[in-house]
């Protein structure tokens, strides 16, 4: 049998579920955050601008991306024998209700060492448009197999 971080190579993709955005999938975050800030919830208080931004009306929590990339990563990890380590991202434009998005990944390098092996995978979170909303790294550990040697691939 073949062993799973074996077989990876540097472009793999890893594909998410798409997620539709709506009002009410909106407002269930506002619960379980407790985060009620008038962005996501007000579409008169989001006409105004904001420094020098106008979003023109509410928009998705930025954390909702994040919690999409983490079950993407953490389902195709624990598949693989492996852990969900680190992710970072950044946000690239705002989400609103009716856009759909889905979380993507694609493997940027293979890494082993004496104690553990590594994956560290580009992601991002693309809209319905095919635009980057999010982009980011993760680090993704394997457990060192039997006779790990260190090298890196």
């Amino acid at each position: 049998m073949t062993d799973p971080f074996d077989r990876l190579a540097p472009g793999d993709r890893i594909d998410g579920a798409e997620f539709a955005v709506s009002r009410e999938s909106i407002r269930a975050f506002c619960d379980a955050s407790l985060d009620y800030n008038p962005l996501h919830l007000d579409d008169a208080y989001m006409q105004g601008s904001f420094g020098k931004t106008n979003f023109g009306g509410v928009i998705m929590h930025g954390m909702t991306n994040f919690g999409l990339l983490s079950r993407m990563l953490t389902d195709w990890a624990y598949a693989a024998g492996a852990v969900h380590r680190r992710l970072e991202t950044r946000w690239l434009a705002p989400v609103r209700p009716g856009d759909r998005i889905r979380p993507l990944g694609r493997v940027a390098a293979k890494q082993a060492t004496a104690k553990s092996r590594w994956v560290t995978i580009e992601v991002e979170i693309r809209n319905q448009r095919d635009e980057a909303v999010a982009r980011g790294e993760a680090l993704v550990e394997f457990p060192a197999s039997s006779g790990q040697s260190g090298q890196s691939s």
